[in-house]
């Protein structure tokens, strides 16, 4: 249970993070896609462990393999699986962690759930279960590219105080991966990661914000009420690992404004279009999208394992001391573009299948 996301396209992810390895099977993908393992390879090495003197220094190649679904490059319109295998797993790092609960961690929560856990960093709910989620993303992405040029850009928008000066109309991938710590604001940049940096020496860490704009969009995505377009990437950016808050256009910003300040009204474009003066929306009004640019953004707490002694208690229910060991990432923001871009793709992907099913002809 909770372990398949989506409707037309659905995946399903599997693995712990100290088990074999981690994966996704893709049902729904639709036959004669072009796909490589390297297209699928660049957004893992976005996310991986090891790839910066910011993140974790688990050392994790994160090397795809693809089980089933392709055929000589292309799509079947079988099920993908495909597989990552964990290479650099150092479990005795996590005994003491067998029967002491890591504080705002999932340890105690899962025993509460289901009695036993796979305690070896964190089992199933760390954060490498994403390695499917990415790796499914990057299919979608090619989907969204192919029948409607769709674009999802992420970027780290905020860490702890430091906001950057971003234009989501205009930010592009190079600049998103032009620095370590993916904030396209280069000078924000710089002071982001010496506060990564600082913390992590201290053995805390810090948490942020993600922004993830989409563009062009087509029009129609999205379903009344209860399938409503916000709300199912509402569901799958708020289900990533640390996770904390979502907001989409104006946000809570919008809470300030009246409601003449916060319409967007509306124009006929040059190519007699309906279109919006202004997009406080985010690209989705009734649930439904209007063809504007879908900007949203997603608050990532600070990484729960940190090598600061805290209070906190064991299996037995005694009071105890812990000063987690392992290797965990100061600050997650850097790793969740990735992530949240291909949740991202993942329901437009998803909504965009079911609208041909449903309104449209191929």
């Amino acid at each position: 249970m909770g372990n398949s996301f989506g409707h037309l396209f659905r995946i399903t992810t599997f693995g712990e993070s100290h088990g074999g390895g981690v994966g996704v099977v893709i049902d729904g993908c639709p036959p004669q896609l072009e796909i490589s393992t390297e297209e699928i390879q660049f957004e893992l090495d976005r996310r991986r462990p090891g790839q910066s003197k910011i993140t974790t220094p688990r050392k994790e190649e994160d090397k795809c393999e693809i089980l089933s679904g392709v055929f000589e490059g292309k799509t079947l319109g079988t099920p993908i699986a495909i597989l990552v295998r964990n290479k650099d797993a150092r479990s005795q790092d996590y005994d003491e962690m067998a029967q002491k609960y890591r504080p705002s961690h999932a340890d105690a929560t899962y025993d509460a759930k289901y009695g036993i856990r796979n305690w070896q960093g964190g089992g199933r709910s760390s954060a490498r279960e994403t390695i499917g989620r990415v790796a499914a993303g990057a299919i979608a992405k090619k989907i969204l590219r192919q029948v409607a040029g769709v674009e999802i850009i992420g970027y780290v928008k905020r860490i702890k105080d430091l906001e950057g000066t971003v234009d989501s109309n205009t930010v592009t991938l190079e600049e998103v991966e032009s620095n370590i710590v993916r904030c396209p604001d280069a000078e924000c940049a710089e002071r982001m990661i010496e506060l990564i940096e600082q913390i992590g020496r201290s053995g805390d860490s810090i948490g942020g914000v993600v922004e993830c704009v989409a563009r062009n969009v087509p029009k129609g995505l999205g379903d009344p009420v209860f399938d409503k377009l916000e709300a199912d990437i509402a569901k799958g950016v708020m289900s990533l690992p640390a996770s904390k808050g979502f907001e989409i256009g104006s946000g809570f910003a919008g809470t300030l404004l009246t409601g003449i300040e916060h319409n967007d009204e509306y124009y006929i474009d040059e190519n007699g279009e309906v279109r919006t003066v202004t997009n406080r929306s985010g690209g989705i009004q009734g649930g439904i999208s209007n063809g504007e640019n879908i900007i949203l953004r997603v608050a990532f707490k600070p990484t729960a394992t940190i090598r600061k002694e805290q209070k906190t208690v064991n299996r037995e229910g005694e009071e105890t001391l812990l000063a987690a060991k392992g290797r965990h990432d100061p600050c997650v923001l850097p790793r969740a573009v990735p992530m949240v871009e291909a949740m991202v793709a993942l329901v437009l992907c998803d909504h965009l299948l079911r609208d041909y099913g449903q309104c449209k002809v191929l």
